[in-house]
């Protein structure tokens, strides 16, 4: 298990929020913690610990009027350090090759390839030939609905009808190069991993005496207990990404502590 650093951007700065809150009608959502520091501040505080393979999130909508100052911040943090982090917010086709050419190591994408509240084959298909499987990481958020997990686009506000399975991670392994995985439901909230989802996801990583494919699980992590719980549920093969409850963004847990009980996000 390996802790991946993130940087949250919304209205143009540096954030910790309560994932569900998230709205794009007056771009709003509950705030943990708003940094003084920018993107690249952090993108170079993480380079010096040699932590790679983190993610820059754009958490605006390319309608709002925050966007642009939102995406400046990201690209200045891909500048900074290029090659450290991947990054994802209204990655299409169109524009994943100019974040690739900024510095992001792969482009993130749940919303193009789960449009309209579906898996769209031809999407993804679109998004393979733009950047090659090796560049790109499929966001698979999810939130708890009735028999499951299912998941969720639009900045974790639309529903989609895909749930989220063993099958479904295997299959779509073939066309990415890792995953990224919010358990949205307690994502900011430091009340707990969603354990059950770990579990999910560790049965589809486990090949024989290896780990197929990484993932990355974020939400809930408020403790060094919570930290050891993913670590036994996720049978060591699960990464993990702690934001509100870290003491950078005014958590409770040591991020030196945090790489020492998890080292670093270098693959």
């Amino acid at each position: 298990m390996r802790f991946r650093p993130c940087i949250d951007i919304h209205n143009g700065k540096v954030k910790q929020i309560v994932g569900g809150s998230l709205r794009d009608d007056g771009n709003c959502a509950i705030e943990n913690f708003v940094a003084e520091k920018s993107a690249a501040d952090f993108a170079r505080f993480y380079h010096k610990d040699h932590l790679k393979g983190g993610h820059i999130i754009l958490l605006n909508p390319a309608g709002s009027p925050y966007y642009e100052a939102t995406r400046a911040e990201a690209l200045e943090a891909l500048h900074a350090e290029p090659g450290d982090f991947s990054l994802g917010g209204g990655v299409t086709p169109e524009n994943a090759q100019d974040y690739l050419d900024a510095g992001a190591s792969h482009v993130i994408v749940t919303s193009y390839v789960f449009s309209e509240g579906r898996f769209n084959r031809e999407h993804l298909e679109q998004m393979v030939s733009a950047v090659g499987k090796k560049h790109l990481i499929l966001d698979l958020s999810c939130r708890r609905k009735n028999d499951g997990f299912y998941i969720v686009t639009d900045r974790w506000q639309k529903w989609s009808d895909v749930r989220l399975s063993v099958q479904v991670l295997r299959r779509l392994s073939e066309f990415c190069d890792e995953f990224l995985i919010h358990g949205v439901d307690t994502e900011g909230r430091q009340s707990g991993p969603q354990l059950e989802l770990v579990e999910l996801i560790a049965a589809a990583c486990a090949g024989e005496g290896q780990c197929l494919f990484p993932v990355t699980y974020a939400g809930g992590v408020g403790s060094f207990q919570d930290l050891e719980a993913v670590r036994n549920h996720g049978k060591g093969m699960v990464d993990v990404t702690i934001g509100s409850a870290l003491d950078l963004f005014g958590g409770r847990m040591a991020y030196r502590c945090v790489l020492e009980m998890c080292g670093g996000g270098t693959k």
